[in-house]
């Protein structure tokens, strides 16, 4: 490897790792630093400590690769690194190890003969790694840091795993303001679906009104027409993130990773219900996150930053809300006036007069108990369980416009006559040989 590509590489590090150098950092401020920068730059912190060990030690040389087989010079012949860098543009993704497979079944290179970490270096010099494919061919721009403005701009959300209470799992739930950092609700539940999530966002609207937009991941708990439905009703605007990137979450990335300290602290007190979890937890996020100084926010707490923020909240109505969280699905009545929602029969108020008719389901998640039915052309009405009783429902009248009316004739049969009676004036003006006799033709000089 020349000495300029050397010194590039070893510039680079030294970029990295410059927040690290300052010897007045404790140690705990050293390890949220490292933290920081594994999500930033993709290394892992084996890496970073490493390259911060080797510039302790030897300075801006200890930065410089040591292998002299790395660069531009190599034992695998031109032309086979020139065939695996169009294997590697054929498919981005493709790994090093398919690569070497198929030149090997193509032929070009006897089996054994390419090692792995040799032609990654060969394909990372010439900037063909699977890391340098990925950015060029990304439709976005570059992963970097970002602060929305002011407070309830953008929510963010997620869902961590959190430990065992009376040998059932828990997961939490979490709804963080991206520019300050704050917690505006987050607790544990005992299930995974989206009610928990429905849950958690309703409480975080009733005491810090509406944000702007809300970012979440693809997990199916966000992904629903029930959020759609509510963000549209409250004017917010509703973002995802690009499937497998993580770094655009890195804020509730990190946070999760804080609360891991938590969940340690949380396995030795062993709290024996769920709601003992979570007071444990309102405690430890009071005291150790909301009033803690957060090194992004100019020495302030994420309380401070979140209240001192003077951009106005948009308040919401209970009712709003309420409206809001309705979910609605369509269903289609059975014959017998029921409907099948959440996996059991619901008996339709007006359900004998919308047999077989498409009806919509107006609902609370939070209440399933009774629901709403409305049907176009018939007034709204509700649902309930079905409750399977000794006597079956009053067969409903027939419908006016669905009366029989009586017939002074068949028509079919009217139709049928008209039908073959053009069929035999057809018939009759046909040419027929019916009448000749065998052996006789008619001809222009007599019979023969």
């Amino acid at each position: 490897m020349d000495n300029k590509r050397s010194e590039e590489i070893a510039a680079n590090r030294l970029k990295i790792i410059a927040p690290l150098i300052d010897s007045t950092l404790d140690k705990d401020k050293l390890q949220q630093l490292k933290e920081e920068l594994c999500i930033q730059t993709g290394l892992s912190e084996r890496t970073i400590r490493r390259y911060l060990n080797a510039y302790k030690s030897n300075g801006f040389e200890g930065l410089k690769p040591k292998n002299p087989g790395r660069g531009g010079n190599s034992v695998i012949p031109e032309d086979v690194i020139q065939e695996a860098i169009a294997l590697r543009r054929e498919v981005p993704k493709r790994s090093i190890t398919e690569i070497i497979r198929i030149l090997e079944w193509e032929g070009k290179v006897e089996p054994g003969f390419l090692k792995r970490s040799t032609l990654q270096d060969q394909l990372s010099y010439r900037g063909y790694s699977s890391r340098q494919m990925r950015t060029y061919v990304s439709s976005v721009t570059g992963a970097r840091r970002f602060q929305k403005p002011w407070r309830n701009y953008l929510w963010q959300s997620d869902i961590k795993y959190g430990i065992y209470v009376n040998g059932q799992p828990t997961y939490m739930v979490c709804f963080m303001d991206d520019c300050t950092r704050y917690i505006l609700h987050s607790e544990f539940y005992p299930t995974l679906d989206q009610r928990i999530v429905q849950d958690c966002f309703r409480k975080a609207l009733m005491k810090y009104g509406a944000p702007d937009s809300v970012y979440f991941d693809n997990g199916k708990q966000f992904r629903t027409n029930w959020m759609q439905r509510a963000c549209g009703k409250l004017g917010i605007r509703l973002l995802y993130a690009r499937p497998y990137s993580p770094e655009g979450k890195g804020k509730q990335e990190r946070y999760n990773q804080t609360v891991d300290s938590f969940l340690r602290e949380a396995q030795l007190a062993k709290p024996k219900s769920l709601d003992e979890l979570n007071r444990l937890y309102q405690v430890w996020m009071e005291e150790c996150y909301l009033h803690k100084e957060h090194s992004a926010l100019d020495g302030k707490t994420p309380y401070e930053a979140y209240w001192s923020d003077r951009h106005e909240l948009r308040m919401l109505s209970s009712e709003d809300i309420a409206d809001a969280f309705l979910a609605c699905e369509t269903r289609k009545v059975d014959k017998s006036g029921c409907i099948s929602f959440m996996r059991q029969k619901y008996e339709v108020e007006l359900g004998l007069h919308m047999i077989h008719k498409e009806v919509d389901v107006i609902y609370d998640a939070a209440d399933i108990s009774k629901v709403t039915i409305e049907c176009k052309g018939m007034p709204t009405c509700s649902a309930r369980p079905l409750i399977i009783g000794s006597h079956s429902g009053e067969r409903p009248k027939l419908p006016e416009h669905l009366e029989a009316v009586d017939a002074k004739e068949s028509r079919l049969l009217r139709a049928a006559e008209l039908k073959n009676k053009a069929r035999q004036t057809i018939r009759k003006t046909a040419i027929s040989y019916t009448d000749l006799k065998p052996g006789t033709v008619s001809g222009g000089e007599g019979n023969v």
